[in-house]
């Protein structure tokens, strides 16, 4: 199989950046979308070329790295599949790709392919976590959990912290993710905690981090590699709302950092 490819360069993020014309021929249809970039860069290293910078890691849809906009659509056209789980015989011979990085505020590019997606990391810190003992580990069967919670809550916790959700809406809204994060921890006892203020130190964090607002038209659903539904951010808005019920005063008395009432 032989394409085009259009491709996004950019050295940093100050510089301007633009798309760049590649031919990749002699493509196995069995190849991933990132062997794909491989054979590419492999040329371009042999004729004395810049190669493509991008990310990847696990390439099995499982660390969220291998974060493309493949022809206007994060991941590429396959629902339910990371880049690196989407194949070239999904295109026709001789087709055109277009290849470029997440378009968000929050995510800047670091050179070509890559953006910094630290921000989610951020979020996280603000409120995705639980209070535990120290010493050994607690056995499976001491805390009895519903099968339906424990489902629901591991569909949540199927995010991957991939930012396509981001990529896809039109506001740069993290919230998916966000909601993902909350619902997760909201449906386990192991989250009680921090669950009085989890979903107000997330939101906040988001916010600070520069990413919109939800536009309810479910983009992120849809382009999500795990397929993680929207459901969750009503979840995630009755716990938002809860916080203020719980801590009314939450958003004014809570510090900016939530860390540092303990430091």
């Amino acid at each position: 199989m032989h394409f085009t490819l259009r491709v996004w360069r950019q050295r940093n993020k100050d510089d301007q950046g633009g798309f760049q014309t590649y031919p990749a021929a002699d493509v196995s249809p069995a190849m991933s979308v990132l062997e794909m970039l491989d054979l590419v860069n492999q040329r371009l290293v042999l004729n004395g070329e810049e190669p493509i910078a991008f990310e990847s890691d696990c390439r099995e849809g499982v660390c969220g790295a291998c974060s493309l906009v493949i022809n206007g659509i994060p991941h590429g056209p396959d629902r339910g599949v990371a880049t690196c789980q989407l194949y070239m015989r999904r295109f026709s011979d001789e087709t055109i790709l277009t290849i470029e990085p997440w378009r968000a505020k929050a995510f800047p590019v670091i050179r070509d392919l890559i953006v910094d997606r630290r921000a989610l990391d951020r979020i996280m810190q603000a409120g995705g976590y639980i209070s535990s003992n120290t010493g050994g580990a607690v056995d499976g069967n001491t805390i009895l959990i519903g099968k339906d919670r424990a489902e629901t809550a591991m569909d949540a916790a199927s995010c991957i912290g991939c930012g396509a959700c981001v990529a896809a809406c039109r506001n740069a809204s993290a919230m998916l993710f966000v909601a993902a994060k909350v619902s997760h921890l909201a449906h386990l006892p192991q989250g009680g905690p921090e669950r009085a203020r989890r979903a107000d130190a997330m939101i906040r964090a988001m916010d600070r981090e520069g990413f919109g607002s939800c536009g309810n038209q479910y983009e992120c659903e849809a382009v999500c590699p795990k397929s993680i539904s929207v459901h969750f951010i009503a979840t995630f808005n009755r716990e938002f709302l809860r916080s203020t019920i719980v801590e009314p005063g939450l958003r004014t008395d809570a510090p900016a950092d939530p860390h540092a009432e303990f430091r």
